[in-house]
Parts: C-alpha cells; sequence; structure tokens
C-alpha cells in the first residue's frame, strides 16, 4: 500500500487535530474566529475518506485513516519529554535531555552547546584532529558565579528561606562580582553577606549568627564584606528591630500567642522609654521573652531561650536588670498573671 505526504505540514503531537465531516478541533475553531486566514490553509484528511477520523501513531510519527489505511501525514512532531522523571527521582540524574532551566544572570542565558570528544572515525580528519571543536566553554567567571549561586542555594535551604530572597541574594552577588569591588574578598563571604542583606531587604531578617552558623565563613568577615557591600552597591537596609525576630523566637520556642504579644509589648515599651540604650535589639528581644515567660504558666529558662536567639546568658541577664525595676509598666493592661509581677526573679 502506497503511502504519501505531499504538500503537508508538520504537525504538534501536543494538540490532536483529527477532523470528523463537519466536526472541527474547539482549538481550530478559536483560531478561525480570532484569525479567518489561518483556516484558509489545507487541512489534513485521507482523499478517499475525507470524514474519517485520522488515527494518530505517537510511535512512527505518522497519521494513518483507519478506513483505507493510507498514512496520509508522517514524521509527526513529538514535543514531549523522552522519559518521565518523577519526584522521588530528583537527586539523579534526569534523563530528559532538555538540558538546565535558563539562567538571565549567566551570560549567554547558560544556553551553550557542549561538543563531546568524538570516538569514530569520521570525528576526525587526515591529520588526526578532531573536526568538531567547542567554541566557546564557560569563562571563569560564569564558572565562579555558578558556584556562588549553588552555595546561597544551600544555605537558604538550611535555614528554610524562600525562594524570593535566593533570587535577590543572586541578583545583588551578581552585581557585586560584576563591579569588582571586593576584589580578594572569598566569594563564599560575598555570598554570605549578600544573603543577610537579602533577608533584611525582605523584610525576614536573620541574625549573623544564623548566618554563620550555615556557612563556613566567620562572623567578623561576613560583617566586613556586608559593610563593603553596602558602600559599594550605594545601597541600604532598614534598622532592625525586636519585632522582626519575636515571633521566630517565640515560635520556635513553643510559646503560645499570648507571651509572643506580650513580650512584643514589653519590648516595643522598653524601647519608647529608654531602659536599654546601647543594646542589641536580638538581646533586648531576649530579655523581654524571658520577663513575658517568666509571668506566664510557659516558663523558659535564660539557656533556652539564648539558644534559639543566639545570645549569652549573660547578656540577657543584663538586659533583663535594665527593665526589671519597671516591669509593672511593660505589660499589656490584658495580660492574664500566672506570676505576679512582685514575684518575678530578680536576678
Amino acid at each position: 500500500m502506497a503511502s504519501t505526504s505531499q504538500n503537508l505540514p508538520l504537525l504538534d503531537c501536543s494538540v490532536t487535530f483529527r477532523h470528523c465531516g463537519e466536526e472541527q478541533h474547539p482549538l481550530l475553531s478559536q483560531i478561525a474566529q480570532t484569525n479567518p486566514g489561518v483556516m484558509a490553509l489545507p487541512r489534513v484528511q485521507c482523499p478517499n475518506h475525507p470524514d474519517a477520523c485520522l488515527v494518530e501513531d505517537y510511535r512512527a510519527g505518522d497519521m494513518i485513516c483507519p478506513e483505507c489505511g493510507l498514512v496520509v501525514g508522517d514524521r509527526v512532531i513529538d514535543v514531549g519529554s523522552e522519559w518521565r522523571t518523577f519526584s522521588n527521582e530528583k537527586a539523579l540524574k534526569d534523563p530528559s535531555r532538555v538540558g538546565d532551566a535558563q539562567n538571565p544572570l549567566l551570560n549567554g542565558g547558560d544556553l551553550t552547546t557542549m561538543i563531546s570528544k568524538g570516538t569514530g572515525a569520521a570525528s576526525f580528519d587526515e591529520f588526526g584532529n578532531s573536526k568538531y571543536q567547542n567554541r566557546r566553554t564557560m569563562s571563569s567567571s560564569d564558572r565562579a558565579m555558578l558556584n556562588a549561586f549553588k552555595e546561597i542555594s544551600t544555605m537558604a535551604d538550611r535555614i528554610n528561606l524562600p525562594r524570593n530572597i535566593v533570587d535577590r541574594t543572586n541578583n545583588l552577588f551578581k552585581q557585586v562580582y560584576e563591579q569588582k569591588s571586593l576584589k580578594g574578598r572569598a566569594n563564599d563571604a560575598i555570598a554570605s553577606a549578600c544573603l543577610y542583606i537579602a533577608c533584611r531587604q525582605e523584610g525576614v531578617p536573620r541574625t549573623f549568627k544564623e548566618i554563620c552558623a550555615v556557612s563556613r565563613i566567620s562572623k567578623k568577615e561576613i560583617g566586613r564584606c556586608f559593610k563593603l557591600i553596602l558602600k559599594a552597591l550605594e545601597t541600604s537596609v532598614d534598622l532592625i528591630t525586636t519585632g522582626d525576630f519575636m515571633s521566630r523566637f517565640c515560635s520556635n520556642l513553643g510559646l503560645p500567642k499570648q507571651v509572643q504579644m506580650a513580650a512584643t509589648f514589653i519590648a516595643r515599651k522598653a524601647v519608647e522609654l529608654d531602659l536599654v540604650p546601647g543594646r542589641s535589639p536580638i538581646s533586648v528581644a531576649a530579655a523581654a521573652i524571658y520577663m513575658a515567660s517568666q509571668a506566664s504558666a510557659e516558663k523558659k529558662t535564660q539557656k533556652e531561650i539564648g539558644d534559639i536567639a543566639g545570645v549569652a546568658d549573660v547578656t540577657i541577664r543584663q538586659s533583663y536588670r535594665l527593665i526589671y525595676p519597671r516591669a509593672a509598666e511593660l505589660f499589656p493592661p490584658d495580660f492574664k498573671f500566672d506570676t505576679p509581677v512582685d514575684k518575678l526573679p530578680q536576678l
């Protein structure tokens, strides 16, 4: 049986085009309404049985008439992935053969073609030189940025940061790297400082100790890069307050909402009354959480709070001693005391 495919357009098998008499695919009807000229194109149909519903053979890439077996269209394009990739196979090599997603932060969008080394005789010329060579390989700057992006993603995963912070961190690192204003500094230190800045700019600040815990850089080096980056990019970050950390610290300590609201009120009131001049907002927040928890049924020790907040016990005690004399003024009016103010620990 002869087959013919004269004057037939290539078909995209992701959309099924089947012609049964006057019945049209819904997509074809929509195209006809928006652009009538498109429907003037030749229809794919069997010349002997124009009303027959064509059968698509995805394996062979053919469109066959079920009445007479005529191959009406061949070489139908399959745009689907070659193999399926399941969620539990992410750690393994992806067999879809479509490459990585485009990365606009890298030069050329990271869409390059690498030609592997040939093994057959057709891959070499008469002098033994390879016929096909890579005109362009990944530059050293792209390689450095790619390694930094991987490190940023790893650090963000360790402290459960969302994707928007990772993207902002990548952009900050790219700006700093292209300016070459921090030459001589380790890329890991710059990446850690960029992550710290991105967290503050996105309104979810993390402490230097938290960033240091997920990176391989010292707190002092991250602090130096932080100041240099702000100066190089001529940008600024909002000042951190006690409220930026309160909900996270209380949640990690397992404290109820009432204690969290009381601790937030105590810290804000202490700052307004200027009871803690020169104290870090983190240490003030830790002291406020300690006071609120001691007045409630959910009591927490200084060590438990210090482990979560990343401050020493002595630092909490020093801040607590500053706010204790006026403790009666610091609690919200509707707070339900389990321990009266005069029975709070004096330290």
